[in-house]
């Protein structure tokens, strides 16, 4: 699935080292799989401080910050509240960069609002935010890791847009 070689988690350490800046995560629906993937490489406390596994709404309301009235109005998987998740995990842990992922990686949970596949990511940098949903297909497993490199292809575009 992924090793310390793999390429694009080493090309967003350097941009994270290039510009002196370390970054966060805030999971649901990858459960730690982000977290995982940028600790594999070696010399990744220089730049990744940490993160939060908020699969409950609770510990999305209590560790990161999130106003139920967003997960109330626009559900857990939203727009709203990954943006929040990901300047909540920056928050949290002091970093100035952090991912977030939401979403239904099935195989049930699905509606005909969000169907299985649908994940929001969401991105903090420099204190502001930006979000994107996507739908992906294949199994609980491909989702999660699909949802995780989307995540950390984004915060890469965003880092080498600066």
């Amino acid at each position: 699935m992924f090793d310390e070689s793999d390429a694009l988690v080493l090309a967003l350490a350097r941009a994270l080292q290039t510009q002196g800046l370390a970054c966060a995560t805030a999971e649901s629906c990858t459960g730690g799989l982000i977290g995982a993937m940028l600790t594999a490489v070696p010399g990744s406390s220089e730049w990744y401080l940490g993160g939060v596994v908020s699969y409950a709404n609770s510990v999305k309301t209590g560790l990161l910050g999130i106003r139920s009235e967003d997960i109330e109005r626009e559900g857990a998987v939203s727009e709203p509240v990954v943006r929040s998740m990901a300047l909540g995990a920056c928050a949290a842990t002091g970093a100035q960069a952090a991912v977030a992922t939401s979403g239904v990686a099935g195989p049930g949970g699905g509606s005909a609002e969000k169907p299985v596949g649908t994940v929001w990511v969401g991105w903090a940098l420099g204190g502001e935010s930006r979000a994107r949903v996507f739908h992906f297909d294949g199994s609980r497993d491909e989702v999660r890791v699909q949802a995780a490199r989307a995540a950390l292809e984004g915060l890469l575009s965003w880092l080498e847009e600066r």
